[in-house]
């Protein structure tokens, strides 16, 4: 298996979010690809059940996770989208929430919690509830059976640049200015129609 870097992912001329932040961001996404690459091949190589093997796997997972978090962070950034007021997504998030605008109090109140980690909407397509979910560590704390439909990186590479470290209430405002709806909505009928 050989994971390559999604390079039509990369965002560009965001409001708030600049192209440097952006590059620099887009550095460690790079790194998660290769370190992914590597570790699968390493994998591969030792005896299955030995101590090395075992502790590779569970870095392994780290750094997939941080490869495809990452990407759908990316991929959700765009300049100038705007939410479908009628649409599915903003119907769900109302019942949800009572509005779209109470959805995203929580969502900001999410993503500023303090520590390092990622503020994700998840839909559980089960019930089709959807839910803010705080995940701190790339591999750990995501809800098992749930789908990722909006992904907001909160560690401080992604907004140092531009923000400095204390600039988490910045670039979750920023962020917001800069989701790109069409793919966030897609995401949550994709997986609507797919848990129907």
């Amino acid at each position: 298996m050989t994971f390559q870097v999604r390079s039509a992912l990369k965002p560009s001329g965001l409001k708030g979010i600049s192209d440097e932040q952006i590059t620099q961001h887009w550095k460690l996404y790079e790194g998660y690809v290769k370190n992914s690459n590597e570790l699968f091949a390493e994998v591969d190589r030792l005896e299955r059940g030995s101590r090395d093997w075992s502790e590779l796997k569970r870095r392994t997972a780290f750094e997939v996770d941080g490869m495809v978090l990452h990407e759908r962070y990316f991929e959700n950034l765009k300049a100038g989208s705007k939410m479908r007021p009628r649409g599915g997504l903003a119907q769900a998030l109302g019942a949800s929430w009572k509005s779209v605008e109470e959805w995203q109090k929580d969502f900001v109140a999410t993503g500023m919690i303090r520590g390092v980690g990622w503020a994700i909407l998840y839909q559980d397509d089960t019930t089709r509830q959807l839910f803010n979910w705080w995940v701190g560590d790339h591999e750990i704390g995501h809800p098992a059976g749930w789908t990722p439909v909006l992904v907001m990186d909160v560690w401080e590479h992604a907004f140092m640049v531009d923000h400095g470290a204390s600039g988490r209430k910045d670039y979750v405002e920023a962020f917001l200015e800069n989701v790109n709806w069409d793919i966030v909505e897609r995401r949550f009928e994709e997986h609507r129609a797919q848990a129907a």
